[in-house]
């Protein structure tokens, strides 16, 4: 039995509470993963193209008067 078989059939045990406290911690450590990403590509200034299309959003917007 590998290591992940061990860990599936153990989360399968818990009770309903437990179940729902792990599925909070995975979820919170998901976001956590996101947030250091989102930092990393920020700082690495990949996420630079997302400010230009805002950019030129904005001003298509503002050129038809909306």
């Amino acid at each position: 039995m590998t290591k992940a078989e061990e860990i599936k059939g153990a989360i399968e045990a818990l009770p309903e509470k437990e179940y729902a406290r792990l599925r909070r911690w995975f979820a919170e450590m998901d976001w956590h993963k996101w947030d250091k990403q989102i930092e990393a590509d920020s700082a690495a200034e990949k996420l630079d193209f997302l400010i230009e299309e805002a950019a030129d959003a904005k001003r298509t917007m503002g050129a038809e008067g909306y």
